[in-house]
């Protein structure tokens, strides 16, 4: 084995190759290959279902789904798209990011019946359940995917750039828990496994430049065998991307990948960019403080976008091919900064542009041709609609802070 740079920790081992991993295998392509094993697997009594049955279609009618991370910021507005589908979603979180008052919103919108007092770690709505799940533990793991036709999979210990950059270990645990996840959906013989994943796992050498213009695309994940992610969070996403792809090749699990791009919207927390800058505005901060130099800039996604990209996926890709979802129009931070301000009627004394705080890389955007071509899939609400929503949602809220590095 040889190292390119000994002193770089982010290289990985050169002899895997990227076009392996990332294309489309030509047995497989557009084909319902499934492996005999899963086939012929019979979990605690229950003959697995033919893979083939559902797949390549929206319905999701009566579809046994389970949503890790369902009671987080995207996971609870996924729950909410696949009850209007008419999905029986189980969610399973251990709550440490995600909050049951997403989930009693999301089942008090649709008329579901419930009671809100856990028993033994459950809370059933009519056909809706909640299941308090560590997913680090893999006895919790199998016993949420029994039976489960579909996973998709949210689950992490995750946050915003303060928190990737000093919660290092946090982030860590995002291997065992994508490990988990993936082999015991597996096991259980589900019909297709969804992973998000992250813009967080392209190289950081290519997002090192203000006022860029390159769209990031799938294959620069992972050129000539080299990958250099961001950060601890960035390395874990990347490596449940070629966990669950390993499982494709070698067991025929059918699954898909969406990389998601500053996703934002209703029910997200304080530590991501967005609502933090809304959080400091509706509540007359002065000085009114915005993270790095101002100049950095990224694409944001309302969430809504975000849940029809990965239903999408779900339904489309089989081969675990990555897709990027995202919008390509960049916003500097400063300009965002600026409009939250002038949403919210609020003309702080002093903007102070804190290059001491997390900044992460200066410019990233997303190609998303290739959703486009396999998926039919575009963003449809701007920046501006998405702002204007995500303000009327924190002034009528006023949800609690979960971590700020003031």
């Amino acid at each position: 084995m040889t190292i390119k740079n000994p002193t770089d920790i982010n290289c990985i081992p050169k002899p895997i190759n990227a076009n392996v991993l990332y294309s489309v295998s030509n047995t497989l392509k557009n084909q319902n290959y499934v492996s005999s094993e899963l086939m012929s697997r019979n979990q605690g009594g229950r003959k697995v279902k033919s893979m083939i049955s559902h797949l390549g279609t929206s319905n999701w009618k009566e579809v046994e789904c389970l949503v890790t991370g369902g009671a987080g910021f995207i996971g609870s507005h996924l729950v909410d798209r696949l009850i209007e589908l008419g999905a029986n979603v189980t969610i399973a979180d251990d709550l440490s990011h995600g909050s049951l008052d997403n989930t009693f919103e999301v089942w008090t919108k649709h008329g579901l019946k419930f009671n809100r007092q856990m028993n033994n770690g459950k809370i059933v709505a009519d056909n809706q359940t909640f299941m308090k799940c560590d997913l680090e533990e893999k006895s919790q793991v199998k016993k949420v995917v029994k039976d489960k036709d579909r996973i998709i999979h949210l689950g992490a210990n995750m946050g915003g750039r303060g928190y990737i950059d000093i919660h290092p270990t946090e982030c860590c645990k995002n291997f065992a828990i994508n490990h988990n996840v993936i082999e015991e959906a597996c096991k259980a013989g589900v019909e297709r496994i969804h992973y998000s994943s992250t813009a967080c796992i392209y190289p950081v050498p290519m997002q090192l430049e203000y006022n860029s213009s390159y769209l990031l695309r799938e294959e620069d994940a992972f050129k000539e065998g080299w990958a250099n992610c961001d950060r601890e969070y960035g390395w874990a996403k990347f490596m449940g991307e070629i966990e669950l792809q390993a499982f494709h090749k070698q067991h025929g699990l059918k699954c898909s990948i969406s990389r998601y791009m500053s996703a934002y919207g209703e029910r997200e927390n304080d530590t991501h960019v967005v609502t933090a800058l809304i959080k400091k505005a509706v509540e007359r901060r002065e000085p009114y403080v915005v993270w790095g130099s101002g100049e950095q800039d990224r694409t944001f996604t309302y969430v809504s976008d975000i849940v029809e990209g990965t239903l999408l996926a779900t339904e489309k890709i089989t081969d675990g091919t990555p897709v990027n979802l995202g919008y390509t129009k960049r916003h500097k931070i400063k300009d965002v900064a600026f409009r939250v301000l002038e949403l919210t009627s609020y003309k702080p004394d002093r903007i102070i542009f804190d290059t001491r705080m997390p900044t992460g890389v200066l410019s990233r955007a997303l190609d998303i041709t290739r959703a486009r071509q396999l998926l039919g899939w575009e963003p449809k609400v701007t920046l501006e609609e998405g702002l204007k929503r995500t303000i009327d949602w924190y002034i009528k809220v006023k949800p609690k802070s979960i971590e700020t590095i003031e």
